[in-house]
């Protein structure tokens, strides 16, 4: 019974936060449907929740920026993007994903200032989802919240908007935010953002972005930004390099997130002290090309939770681990 009046407790104090963040989600929700969540594990019993979400598949048409949620092939891919993360994330947690009107690869090709329209409708796709999985299905779990490239950004979107306030912010283990940029003006701007400096502190953002050492220019760290960045393969976020030994196993996935290839100790890696970038020392642009036109030859963006694919996996368990102990002591 104790159990049960605590779990209502913390239920109904989410409820009341979630008014910071916008209206309470209804059954009227597009998130009350099963079919618009890739993954949505209410039956599975775990210590944590992941909510993901998913990375750019969507390249858009002339006259279609935003995915549609009808979009069956869309979606197909938006599933197969989500699987091939999922192992880093999920061995200790209920995994929920939700579909969103994801934002096309030319909507990056647009001048950055018509891109906010198209992103923002993303956003709302997003926070809705989110909204409806604290009211309806949290039930005060721990959340490790992750997500790459466009759900990187759509991930520190929803933490500045929803995990403003302190009963929300409070279930945050960490946010993985891989392949976007966060500067330090933003952490300013938003107090209760803190940016990870170690390999086990919780609350915290997670994120960097892979390149060549030659790069000084790109979509996610234009010329002249700083971005932060902690180095997956020592956590640090100094410029201490580490060296290819430290890399655990960079892992190649299918749409079914099964490891197609594995390689241990693939490339060292240290972060520059210029860019925030994260630069990577024992591959070349040649073996792993942008494969996408919207990056240049060295912008190993594609890559950048395959190659550290083992230390991130690990490293969610460290910091689940962590919070929980501080939970219990």
């Amino acid at each position: 019974m104790k159990k049960k009046t605590t779990a209502l407790l913390i239920t109904l104090m989410l409820i009341f936060a979630l008014s910071g963040c916008q209206e309470v989600a209804t059954d009227t929700s597009m998130y009350a449907q099963a079919e618009n969540w890739a993954y949505l594990e209410t039956g599975k019993t775990a210590p944590a929740d992941v909510f993901f979400l998913c990375p750019t598949v969507y390249s858009g048409e002339a006259d279609q920026f935003n995915m549609s949620m009808d979009d069956a092939e869309g979606k197909a891919d938006f599933l197969g993007a989500t699987n091939m993360e999922k192992g880093i994330y999920d061995q200790d947690a209920r995994f929920f994903a939700p579909y969103y009107q994801q934002v096309g690869l030319n909507v990056y090709e647009l001048p950055v200032d018509e891109r906010e329209a198209y992103l923002s409708t993303a956003y709302e796709d997003v926070k809705d989802a989110f909204t409806y999985y604290l009211e309806h299905y949290n039930d005060g779990q721990p959340i490790i919240l992750a997500g790459f490239s466009q759900g990187a950004d759509m991930s520190i979107r929803l933490l500045k908007d929803c995990f403003a306030d302190e009963n929300v912010n409070d279930l945050l283990v960490a946010c993985y935010a891989i392949g976007w940029s966060l500067t330090e003006e933003e952490l300013a701007e938003y107090p209760h953002l803190r940016f990870a400096t170690g390999e086990d502190d919780t609350g915290v953002i997670v994120s960097f972005n892979s390149e060549a050492e030659t790069v000084t220019d790109s979509l996610m760290i234009p010329s002249g930004t700083k971005t932060l960045a902690i180095n997956p393969l020592n956590w640090t976020t100094d410029s201490t390099p580490a060296g290819k030994k430290e890399n655990l196993g960079a892992c190649f996935t299918d749409y079914d997130g099964n490891i197609v290839t594995e390689i241990p100790q693939l490339t060292g890696a240290y972060i520059d002290p210029v860019r925030g970038a994260l630069k990577v020392t024992d591959v070349t642009p040649e073996e792993y090309p942008p494969v996408l036109s919207i990056f240049s030859d060295g912008v190993y963006h594609l890559y950048d939770y395959q190659f550290f694919y083992r230390n991130l996996q690990d490293n969610v368990q460290v910091r689940l681990d962590a919070y929980l102990a501080q939970q219990a002591a």
